[in-house]
Order: structure tokens, then sequence, then C-alpha cells
């Protein structure tokens, strides 16, 4: 199948001297307010083979095409479909003229309340679902799934085989943390545990949340110093049928098989990622199917550039890679 990103060329991100560095991208990039979308689209609830459901924002795009084309974007963990991020990624998408999906795990956002299941690196079935939902929508048109840190591994795990069946017809993998094991560990260190207190308070809410509705078989306790390797040791593995942490690192990290996938994928990183480090990406062995490109500054998930009115990189990299899709939809079209 012809990679519509293997041509992709990137100016660079182009940091202000107040957002250079790791650190400050990261931050600045979830601190500076996002524009939203004019419209909140249709909610739709997807059914999951387990009994929970997922809650998205539909957007149908009035822009006519011989070829239906939709993207489906999923967010990091502790988000939502509110994100900033996914917020403005749907607004290119639609600028480009994309039907648009926004995607809440298990019991995020607007699901809350609506899953026994929590969201993790490995829940490439739930993204499948929402896409065999898209196509059950628009039969026969291009979909795009873009996958954003939590979600792009997922979203790699998808595309590799592992987990899943129904699958996109090209991809989009924002700084994924690909090997679990490392990213964990890196969480729990010097500044990085700045991030590791956030997810843990958000994920502690979320399962606080859940007991009261009485959607978990028991108390799981999980202590204020708790990092998220204790969170997985004590939450994620025992309650979302994994052995224990390690095997949940092992069976749901992606750095061993990115070579297996055979969709057209762009994966997408930066450098100076806090804690996903870089090398994993550098040592991973990729299939000819994949184009990466590591930034080499952005953060996780910031990339605050000088670049445009709103500062926003990502913003910039993902219209780019979606016009590729657009392009190649386009001139693979027959002639009516």
């Amino acid at each position: 199948r012809m990679n519509p990103f293997s041509s992709l060329k990137l100016e660079p991100c182009t940091p202000p001297r107040w957002a250079t560095g790791g650190h400050p991208q990261t931050i600045l990039g979830h601190l500076i307010p996002s524009p939203r979308l004019p419209l909140s689209g249709e909610r739709v609830e997807i059914p999951l083979p387990d009994g929970d459901r997922l809650v998205g924002r539909w957007f149908e795009n009035k822009t006519s095409s011989a070829l239906p084309r939709t993207v489906y974007l999923f967010h990091g963990l502790g988000g939502s479909t509110d994100a900033g991020y996914m917020q403005r990624s749907a607004k290119v998408a639609l600028e480009l003229g994309f039907h648009v999906l926004l995607v809440n795990h298990r019991g995020s956002g607007e699901g809350a309340g609506l899953a026994r299941g929590s969201p993790h690196s490995g829940r490439a079935e739930d993204l499948s679902e929402a896409i065999r939902w898209g196509r059950a929508r628009h039969p026969g048109g291009h979909h795009i799934a873009i996958g954003f840190s939590l979600s792009a591994n997922a979203l790699l795990l998808l595309l590799s085989g592992k987990r899943g069946e129904i699958l996109p017809d090209s991809a989009i993998a924002v700084n994924a943390p690909i090997h679990l094991e490392n990213t964990a560990v890196n969480l729990s260190k010097s500044w990085n545990r700045i991030y590791d207190f956030r997810f843990v308070r958000e994920c502690r809410r979320d399962i606080r949340y859940r007991e009261k509705l009485g959607l978990l078989d028991r108390r799981y306790e999980i202590p204020f110093t708790a990092t998220l390797r204790d969170f997985d040791d004590l939450y994620t593995a025992p309650s979302q049928g994994f052995r224990n942490r390690e095997h949940y690192y092992a069976s749901c990290s992606t750095v061993e098989c990115l070579d297996r996938i055979k969709t057209p994928t762009f994966i997408l990183t930066a450098a100076d990622d806090p804690f996903v480090n870089v090398n994993d990406y550098r040592r991973a062995r990729l299939s000819n199917s994949v184009h990466m490109h590591i930034e080499p500054t952005g953060g996780h998930m910031g990339y605050i550039s000088t670049r445009g009115s709103s500062m926003r990189w990502l913003d910039y990299a993902i219209g780019e890679a979606l016009s590729k899709v657009r392009d190649l939809v386009y001139s693979s079209t027959p002639a009516e």
C-alpha cells in the first residue's frame, strides 16, 4: 500500500526563548489556552463487546467528496475530547474536508460512569471498535486514526496486529510511550515527578468515582505518594486482567513490534520529551509502512513554536500529514 507520509517534509519547530527545552515545552503546551471548536458535534455512544460504552463527538463534514474521509482522534492519559490538542486537531481535520470522530476512552469525559473497565496503553480493541463504528457510518471511505500519548501506543498496538481487529487505512501516532516500563521509570525520576503526580492524581480521582458508582469489584488503595508505576501495580494490572505490572508493560509496549505494521503510519515524537525516551525510538526496527519523524524539540505533546499565530507546531504537522492523505486519496479516486 502506498504510504502518503513517505514524502512528508516538515519545517522545524522553532521555540521562542521562553519555551526552550523539554520541560517548558511540555508544561506550557498544556497551560497555554487553546481555541475550541465552535460547534459541539453529535454525541454518539459506541458499544463495546464487554458491555462498556465509549462516548464520542461526531462532526459530519458538509464538504462534498467523491470518497468520504474520516479522522478519529484518541486522547492521552487523564484527558478527554475537551483536551486542547484534541479540539485543535479536530479543527485542522475539518478544515481539510475530513469527517471527525473525537473519542473519549472508557469512563473519560462524557463517558464517565458508562464503563467498568479503565483506559490504559493497551486498549487497542477500543480504538478498533471506534473505527468499526465509523466504517459502518461511512463504508468505503478512507479512515485515518490519530492517537496521542497513551492512545498513540494503543494505536500502534492495533496496527501491529497484536490486539484489535478493525484497522484504519492510515494512522498518526504522536509521542507514544512505546516502552512502557522505561516511561514509567522515567516518570518517577527528578522533575518528572511533577507529571507523575498529576497523572496519578487524575487516575486516583477516576477510580474513586468508579468506586462510588459501584463499578469496581473491590476497593483499591492508592497511596498519596504512589508513582504511576505503583498505580499500574496496584490497580491497572490487577483490575484489567494482567498478571502483574510487568505483564502489562511487556504485553502492551510496542517498541518491539513496529516492524509488523503494514498500514501507512506516521510516527511523530520529540527528542527532548522528558519521559518518553527518544532512544527507544532510535533503536526500534520499523517496517517499510512506517515513516518516523523525530523533532529536536517539542517536549511531551508541547511543540510550542514561533510558527503561526497559534504557536502550535503540532497543528501544522498534523495538517501537513492529513494533507498528504487527502491528496493521495483524491489522486487514487477514479473519475466519475
